[in-house]
Parts: structure tokens; C-alpha cells; sequence
């Protein structure tokens, strides 16, 4: 079966908080301000959401990607 993951590149995150505000179920922010995953394999029910802010990450941090687990 196929999961969705994402994951934040930390070296590019800028802390804006876009991705927290478009799929808080997914994202959250770190006491640095940057985004960080809150769980591994992101529920079908905010699969869009998370590509919606993979999209909308003005610096590209956000990858997607689907796995085989």
C-alpha cells in the first residue's frame, strides 16, 4: 500500500508559517519557529492540504513524496 510523507527541509524553512496555517494536522512549528512533521505518514483525509502547502511554500522546504510502506 502507498502512504504520502512529507517532510521539511530545515535548511531552507523560514519560519513563515504558511504550511502550518494550510495543514496544521500535519505541520507544526519547532520553538525556532521553523516547520517540522508531526507524523509520519499523513492521513488520506489531508492529502490535499499537505500537497496545497507543499505548493504554496514560497522557499520549496516542503517535499511530498509517496512511499511503499
Amino acid at each position: 500500500m502507498s502512504a504520502l510523507r512529507a517532510r521539511v527541509d530545515a535548511d531552507k524553512c523560514i519560519a513563515c508559517g504558511l504550511c502550518i496555517e494550510v495543514c496544521p494536522a500535519v505541520f507544526e512549528a519547532e520553538d525556532d519557529g521553523r516547520a517540522v512533521v508531526r507524523i509520519a505518514a499523513v492521513p488520506a483525509e489531508e492529502h490535499d492540504a499537505c500537497r496545497d502547502a507543499a505548493a504554496q511554500c514560497p522557499v520549496e522546504a516542503i517535499i511530498v513524496e509517496q512511499s511503499d510502506d
